[in-house]
């Protein structure tokens, strides 16, 4: 009986990497550091919806909200 290994594709070249790898969910570390490179120089970016009614308001009106910096 033969177990088929599970992999995971790297996430910079898709190669198949092995589950129980140092490396996962990268291939390899020059992969890893490429993925580190593209969050560094702001490749890759999170973003979240904004639910304050207020600052919503704000960039409809083009103004910012007030912060407690602003009291300094």
């Amino acid at each position: 009986m033969t177990t088929e290994q599970k992999t995971v594709p790297c996430p910079i070249c898709k190669k198949p990497v092995p589950l129980d790898s140092e490396d996962v969910p990268f291939c390899s570390a020059r992969c890893r550091t490429i993925d580190l490179g593209r969050w560094a120089s702001g490749h890759y970016k999170i973003s979240s919806p904004i639910l304050d009614p207020e600052v919503l308001e704000g960039l409809e009106s083009g103004s910012r909200p007030k912060t407690d910096e602003d009291d300094e």
